[in-house]
C-alpha cells in the first residue's frame, strides 16, 4: 500500500454498543486496523494512532469494560468471553481487509480473535500483529491477581506505560485497580495452550530491553504462521512503543493490506 501522510484531527466516534473507539477513514475506507490494548490499559492510550495513518484507513481501537466512560460496566475476567465480545464487536466491519494489532494482553486477545473470525465467521485477518507476549504455546501464567493491591500496583510500574500520577494517588488507584485486577486475571488464567494455526501472516515486535520477554519467544509466534511470520526488535522496554511509535506505524503501514 501507499502509506502516504498521516492524517490530522481525524473524526472518531464510539460504535459497537461501546466496545469499539473508530477513528475514520478521509478518503473511502480501503483497510482497517483494529488496536488491541493491554493489561490495565485503555483505547486512550493508542488515540495518536488514530491520525497516524493514510486517509483511507480507519483504525479501530477496543475500549474494555469498566474503564473512563465505561466504568460502570461490569469488568470481565476470562479470555474467551472478552475475545467472544469482541469478535462479535468487529463482525460489521470486516468488509475490506482487516488487519489486528494487540499488545501485551491484546496480542493473546489477538490470536483468540483470529481463531474465532476463522472457526465461527468463515474469515481471516489480512494479518496478526503480536507485540511483547509470548504465543499461547509458551505462555507462563502468574497469579498476581491472586496477590494483594500492592503486588498489582508495583507490577504496573515495572512494566510501565502507566501514568505514575495514577498509580500513586489513591483515589485514582480506587478507581482503576477494578480494571488492572480484572485484566491480570485474564492473564494469569490463559494459556499455556497449542499453538493453532491462524490463516494469515503473523508480525511480531519487541523491545530489545523487554525483561520478560525475549526475542525467542517472540520468533516462536511463527508456530502458528502458516501465512508467513516476520519479526522486528525495536529499542526499549516493554513498552517500546511509545518512544517507539513512528517506526512501529511505519511497519504496520507497509504490511497493511487492500
Amino acid at each position: 500500500m501507499n502509506v502516504g501522510a498521516p492524517r490530522t484531527a481525524p473524526r472518531e466516534n464510539i460504535c459497537a454498543n461501546g466496545w469499539l473507539r473508530r477513528y475514520r477513514a478521509t478518503t473511502g475506507v480501503r483497510r482497517r486496523l483494529l488496536v488491541l490494548p493491554h493489561a490495565g490499559g485503555s483505547a486512550g492510550f493508542f488515540h495518536t494512532w488514530g491520525a497516524a495513518f493514510d486517509s483511507s484507513t480507519e483504525v479501530l481501537v477496543a475500549r474494555y469494560p469498566g474503564r473512563h466512560d465505561r466504568l460502570a460496566d461490569p469488568c470481565i475476567t476470562t479470555m474467551s468471553e472478552l475475545a467472544d465480545r469482541v469478535t462479535e464487536a468487529i463482525l460489521p466491519f470486516h468488509d475490506v481487509p482487516l488487519s489486528v494489532f494487540g499488545h501485551s494482553m491484546g496480542a493473546s486477545l489477538a490470536y483468540e480473535l483470529a481463531l474465532r473470525l476463522g472457526r465461527r465467521h468463515g474469515s481471516r485477518p489480512a494479518a496478526l500483529h503480536v507485540s511483547s507476549r509470548k504465543p499461547p504455546h509458551r505462555l507462563t501464567p502468574r497469579a498476581l491477581q491472586e496477590q494483594g493491591d500492592e503486588a498489582l500496583i508495583e507490577e504496573m510500574r515495572r512494566l510501565g506505560g502507566t501514568d505514575e500520577s495514577v498509580l500513586g494517588d489513591p483515589e485514582l488507584r480506587e478507581i482503576v485497580l477494578p480494571a488492572i485486577r480484572a485484566d491480570f486475571t485474564i492473564v494469569g488464567t490463559y494459556g499455556p495452550r497449542a499453538a493453532e494455526p491462524v490463516g494469515c501472516p503473523v508480525y511480531a515486535y519487541i523491545g530489545d530491553d523487554d525483561g520478560g520477554i525475549s526475542v525467542a519467544d517472540m520468533a516462536a509466534w511463527s508456530d502458528v504462521a502458516v501465512g508467513g511470520f516476520e519479526l522486528d526488535v525495536l529499542p526499549g522496554g516493554h513498552f517500546y512503543l511509545v518512544e517507539q511509535q513512528e517506526p512501529m506505524v511505519r511497519l504496520i503501514a507497509a504490511r497493511l493490506s487492500d
